[in-house]
């Protein structure tokens, strides 16, 4: 009975190593991901920390359950599922590159082009249709750069 706990706590102790080798190598850039769904910025994002916190308990619950399993994808899949059911409370931007699209645009074009998800991934993972998708994304990058054109001018105006 003695070397059946101790195998068990070897089980929980290498399982415990694996999850922080992952949060190691991934959390910087699941951070980034969840600073630009919330449309925080880089040195000011609580909501995106706890954002990720919660998605990378979630993914701790779930470790190893599922050894052929993406941990990165199941992190991430968490993350934009947990924002997609907060969205509300991250309408308005708070000074992030991506504060001015709405919390939908900004899922679609992080996982997009932040993520590099394909279309249709993106699609099934948002319970979306591949053209909704598709359209948000073009419409999404047509809005910053617009805002990125009108910024330009106000900024040759004020020089």
């Amino acid at each position: 009975m003695g070397e059946q706990r101790s195998g068990h706590g070897a089980e929980r102790t290498y399982r415990t190593r694996e999850f922080d080798a992952f949060v190691a190598g991934a959390a910087g850039r699941l951070l980034h991901t969840a600073t630009l769904l919330t449309a925080e910025t880089r040195t000011r994002n609580p909501h995106a920390q706890a954002l990720l916190t919660a998605a990378l308990a979630h993914t701790y619950a779930l470790w190893g359950r599922s050894p052929d399993e993406d941990p990165y994808e199941l992190a991430r899949r968490e993350l934009v599922a947990r924002f997609a059911r907060t969205a509300w409370r991250h309408h308005g931007g708070r000074g992030g590159v991506l504060s001015a699209l709405h919390p939908q645009e900004r899922l679609v074009l992080v996982l997009r082009l932040y993520e590099g998800v394909a279309e249709e991934q993106a699609a099934a993972l948002l319970g979306l249709p591949e053209a909704r998708v598709r359209a948000v994304c073009a419409r999404s990058v047509a809005a910053l750069r617009a805002a990125a054109r009108n910024d330009g001018t106000a900024r040759g105006r004020a020089a």
